[in-house]
């Protein structure tokens, strides 16, 4: 009876351990046919440009007060802020104790800072208004000693203002640092359409540094793992994992040294859950 209890409890373990050994057989075989979706693009060759970005401001390119010879009361007004003006338009006429004088526009631009009324007084000591010259648009910087050494006269440079991108033309770079310590880089940009005002914000781009001919991947799909930085490159629908060494990034785009060439897909979403030799899906790729 013993010996009939020992071979049923060998022949228990044996189908468990039977049955243990197929879910273990089942599982690799499931992890072998596993096919992760990823999305690609394609590495480029080119040249990448580190930038240096730098704030400033806008103001009118040149700016003229109106004067007045002899002080008077305001007869009548002309103009309002914001009013174009050509060259010679009146702008006021004052009553002086020489009688009715014309105040007239000494040159062609914008009013602005139009500071008196009609029945008010106009003074010698202040000017009546400013007539800005908007058609052209200065930009004003201030830089450190590093940054100024980047920029020279003439330089055309990329500018953002107010969400749209100019070419700006550097026309002066200081050679005298302020109370700041900073130096000052002015620019100026065409505003034919007079789309651009006084005092918005200037977001200047100097080039840097340029690496000619790099390989340019994704940012997003360099992975770091064991101070090892590696991409994905697909070939065959099969994730390679690549080690490379970045040289240089700007914002979305990295230039890289590593056995990638220009034309391989490269993974840009699904890394995580990849390893050497996955077998994948390109759900979305150039």
């Amino acid at each position: 009876m013993k010996k009939i209890g020992i071979s049923i409890a060998a022949i228990l373990l044996i189908t468990l351990l039977g049955a243990c050994n197929q879910q273990a057989d089942d599982d690799e075989q499931e992890q072998e046919e596993k096919v992760i979706p990823v999305e690609t693009e394609e590495a480029t060759e080119g040249d990448i440009v580190i930038e240096k970005t730098i704030y400033g401001r806008t103001a009118p390119s040149a700016s003229t007060p109106v004067m007045v010879q002899n002080p008077g009361e305001i007869d009548s007004l002309e103009v309002q802020n914001g009013d174009q003006v050509e060259e010679d338009d009146v702008i006021a006429t004052i009553q002086t104790p020489a009688g009715k004088q014309n105040i007239r526009a000494s040159k062609a631009g914008e009013i602005a800072q139009l500071s008196v009324s009609e029945g008010g007084i106009a003074s010698t000591e202040e000017p009546l208004a400013i007539i800005t010259d908007l058609q052209t648009i200065q930009l004003n910087f201030t830089v450190t000693s590093d940054v100024r050494g980047l920029v020279e006269r003439e330089d055309k440079l990329n500018v953002d203002i107010d969400g749209n991108q100019y070419k700006a033309e550097v026309s002066s770079v200081g050679t005298m640092p302020d109370d700041t310590g900073l130096y000052p880089i002015e620019a100026t940009v065409n505003n034919d359409e007079e789309d651009l005002i006084a005092g918005l914000t200037a977001k200047l781009h100097i080039p840097e540094e340029r690496i000619n001919s790099a390989i340019i991947v994704p940012t997003e799909a360099i992975e770091e793992a064991n101070n090892e930085s590696f991409v994905y490159v697909i070939k065959d629908n099969e994730a390679i994992r690549t080690v490379v060494t970045p040289k240089e990034t700007q914002s979305d785009k990295t230039a890289i040294e590593g056995e990638v060439k220009a034309g391989d897909q490269i993974v840009i979403n699904g890394q995580l859950s990849l390893s050497d030799g996955s077998q994948v899906n390109v759900v979305k790729g150039e």
